[in-house]
């Protein structure tokens, strides 16, 4: 953790162990993210109405569904608000470690966060607002899927891609 608090710390600086073990994360990443498509689009669906009908009960798949209660939507927002927290910060972390430029890495960090954070909060929204809010959850996944690729893709790119004259000891 220390190279992170160097100024000009890049992943492609890093020495193999540490890139094989930052890339076996960004595996299960990518695992995660898989995982998180099929629930998000063949559990809860990719529509206003099917989201709607998720969180506020209604048919889905061709049966009836109730309606989301106070506390499934506490058990979920508790367990993804610690675990998203922890994954978005590890993944933002490897991000930052690579040499796009200040703002492009600003713009992806607050798009990933708004997804989060949008992800979070609709559900509660749709639940017990309105089901105008579905399509808050929609564009909250497409900005996590946004963000997560580009948190995933673009180290593995510095640490793997990078020419290997580029690449220095760890000082």
């Amino acid at each position: 953790m220390k190279a992170f608090a160097a100024n000009n710390y890049l992943l492609r600086h890093a020495r193999l162990e540490v890139r094989l073990i930052y890339t076996a994360f960004l595996g299960l990443v990518v695992v995660g993210m898989l995982t998180m498509a099929a629930f998000e689009l063949y559990h809860i669906g990719p529509t206003p109405s099917r989201v709607a009908a998720y969180y506020r009960g209604g048919e889905h798949g061709g049966e009836m569904t109730f309606a989301k209660t106070f506390r499934e939507l506490v058990e979920v927002t508790h367990f993804h608000a610690f675990i998203m927290g922890i994954v978005y910060l590890v993944l933002a972390h490897l991000f930052i470690a690579s040499p796009l430029r200040p703002d492009i890495k600003r713009g992806f960090i607050l798009l990933t966060f708004a997804g989060l954070f949008g992800d979070l909060l609709s559900p509660w929204l749709v639940r017990y607002v309105s089901a105008m809010f579905a399509p808050v959850a929609l564009l909250s996944w497409l900005a996590e899927w946004i963000g997560f690729t580009a948190f995933v893709a673009v180290p593995l790119v510095e640490m793997w891609g990078a020419p290997a004259r580029n690449r220095r000891p760890p000082e």
